[in-house]
């Protein structure tokens, strides 16, 4: 496994050990009582962590042959 495999930690702690953090109704943002913003931001996220571990692994298996 490579080192960047392991950046799928950071959500999966985000949105179980997080909830604790961000258990709470206001401060409202965007509309959304703060837990949900939590939740979708961390969705967000999570998309783009793993586009990024696809584009490396991607780089890794074109270099070698």
């Amino acid at each position: 496994m490579k080192w960047y495999h392991y950046l799928v930690i950071f959500p999966i702690l985000a949105l179980t050990l997080g909830i604790y953090y961000a258990n709470r109704v206001e401060p409202f943002v965007m509309g959304l009582p703060f837990l949900m913003f939590w939740i979708v931001t961390w969705v967000v996220i999570t998309v783009f962590i793993m586009l990024l571990i696809n584009i490396l692994d991607n780089k890794t298996t074109k270099e070698t042959p």
